[in-house]
């Protein structure tokens, strides 16, 4: 649990919870235009108060009928159970899947242990983050990987078009995507909820590694111990049309944890006060790994090796310092950032 901990001694006191009444969703990749796309959970959604709103793309809740404090509070004190199966879920197979991916990303894929899984970021040739992701090297022959909904549009082609090519030249790899649910269980009351659903003992999975298993009797599922709150917690990559089922289970799995669910807009509060960065508006296309503060990703024989894009100017900042690099501060106010007007989509 020590990477959990260590998430909760990075957290900036940024903003207090009680100044989100305003700013409850930042704004990354908003989309409206063409019809929005619904997650497995949509109806769901609905049917329990949700207020949907265009996220990326998607129609996604931004809260229920409590406040977005409320539930900012709920998963920091208790457990609140986000959908982000709008996040891009793929799979990486063949024998040259590790070569494939560090052909993309900064971190030593090679070096994960089975079932142990890394945050990274895709690079252009100037060094700047195309997005963030998790990896995660399974012990059944083939990587999981989640990347963000907001760029699904160019992870995907950038994915699919390095495989094709590295096929060209012999190499044997393949990149699917995964049409299951993404459920995530986050706050430090998580093990209270999940455990009595799955066979093992949680602590024998700590932060970053990743099993397949039966979750509340529903099979095929992936836990995932990650999460981007700051908090301990758990997502589940679950058969879409068991999301449903699975959700209604954690809210009743404990009568004893005030377990709720949560949007965007708590989402946005938690990562912004645990200090994480949000692609779009912390880190983008023309912000190096050094510059976001996100130099730990790069694993050591990628510092001595290379052969990640723009590696030649990545691992000059490390060797030169950067000129510009992300540091948090404190407000005693609302955020200084940009809002948007979120009207309901329903």
């Amino acid at each position: 649990m020590s990477g959990i901990r260590n998430l909760q001694r990075m957290r900036f006191p940024i903003i207090l919870a009680k100044d989100f009444v305003r700013a409850s969703v930042s704004q990354v990749r908003w989309y409206s235009d063409g019809a929005l796309k619904k997650t497995c959970l949509y109806d769901f959604h609905v049917q329990n108060g949700g207020k949907m709103v265009p996220f990326a793309g998607w129609s996604m809740p931004v809260q229920y009928k409590d406040s977005i404090i409320d539930s900012h509070n709920g998963v920091r004190n208790n457990a609140g159970i986000f959908d982000v199966s709008h996040m891009l879920q793929t799979k990486v197979t063949g024998k040259d899947r590790v070569k494939f991916m560090e052909s993309l990303v900064v971190a030593d894929i090679d070096g994960l242990k089975d079932n142990q899984g890394t945050l990274s970021v895709f690079t252009n040739s100037q060094g700047g983050i195309i997005d963030d992701l998790i990896i995660n090297k399974t012990d059944e022959d083939y990587l999981y990987v989640v990347s963000n909904a907001g760029c699904a549009d160019k992870d995907l082609p950038l994915m699919m078009n390095q495989a094709a090519n590295m096929r060209s030249k012999g190499l044997d790899v393949n990149v699917d995507v995964i049409s299951n649910g993404l459920i995530a269980l986050q706050g430090p009351k998580m093990v209270d909820v999940l455990q009595p659903g799955v066979s093992f003992d949680l602590k024998d999975l700590p932060f970053m590694t990743t099993r397949s298993c039966t979750v509340y009797g529903i099979d095929d599922c992936r836990v995932t111990r990650c999460g981007y709150t700051g908090e301990d917690g758990v997502e589940i990559s679950v058969p879409s049309d068991k999301s449903v089922e699975l959700t209604e289970n954690l809210l009743q799995a404990n009568k004893d944890v005030d377990v709720r669910l949560a949007g965007l807009g708590a989402r946005d509060s938690l990562r912004l006060e645990a200090g994480l960065c949000l692609y779009g508006n912390d880190i983008d296309e023309t912000t190096t790994p050094i510059e976001a503060t996100l130099a730990w990703t790069i694993g050591k024989r990628r510092k001595a090796e290379g052969g990640f894009p723009g590696a030649d100017i990545i691992l000059q900042q490390i060797e030169d310092k950067p000129k510009q690099r992300r540091v948090g501060f404190t407000s005693s106010g609302p955020p200084a950032r940009e809002y948007l007007s979120l009207k309901p989509v329903i």
